[in-house]
């Protein structure tokens, strides 16, 4: 479930200069396919990315019950 925000985080590093990786796609989908993935994981995964320190305090710190994309703002653009 946090798959999208990963991408969309190291996205944003790599277009403000902070990272090189190339296909965040690519990377997650070997962490994640075929398994299970839990927090420890998913921690250990962005620690050992390369991208700014501010965005793998944000990451690591999501859960699926904490993360909600654009959902907020869509809801209250549509209110």
């Amino acid at each position: 479930m946090l798959g999208e925000a990963i991408q969309t985080v190291i996205r944003a590093e790599v277009t403000a200069g902070r990272s090189s990786i190339a296909d965040p796609y690519a990377m997650l989908k070997e962490l994640t396919r075929g398994k299970r993935v839990g927090q420890a994981d998913l921690v250990a995964f962005v620690e050992g990315l390369d991208i700014g320190e501010a965005a793998k305090k944000r990451l690591t710190a999501l859960t699926p019950a904490t993360y909600t994309g654009l959902a907020d703002d869509l809801v209250r653009y549509l209110d």
